[in-house]
């Protein structure tokens, strides 16, 4: 299973990746430098990388999940809910493609604001 580092200011986060058509694209375009953006419990980023709509996208995603956001070429990170989540649940802007989840303590996610520098990069073993 493939796992990549995400560094959004001071705090890093790891996942690991599915094995999925957007999870290949995004690995095959690391390193990735970016600018974060807030939207609720949400940290989004642009990509530059391209991928469409996989059959199983969805609104609604969980706790922890990584997605790619078709429109913004952009990664997402759930940490909890954001403006449009309606009771519980986590749900994205639009539908978006799951591609992997984070690992470990992400709730310093947080701290972060918009504005902080974005680093995804390989985890090799």
């Amino acid at each position: 299973m493939k796992r990549i580092r995400i560094k959004v200011g001071d705090v890093t986060v790891e996942g690991e990746l599915k094995e999925t058509e957007t999870a290949r694209k995004i690995w095959e375009a690391l390193p990735i430098s970016s600018t974060a953006e807030r939207w609720g419990d949400e940290i989004y980023f642009s990509t530059g990388v391209k991928a469409e709509l996989e059959e199983g996208a969805s609104e609604i995603v969980e706790l922890g999940d990584i997605a790619y956001w078709p429109p913004g070429k952009a990664i997402c990170l759930f940490f909890g809910k954001t403006p449009v989540s309606r009771g519980d649940e986590i749900r994205a802007a639009s539908p978006v493609n799951v591609f992997g989840k984070m690992k470990g303590d992400f709730g310093e996610l947080r701290s972060c604001k918009d504005g902080d520098r974005v680093i995804v990069e390989r985890v090799e073993e």
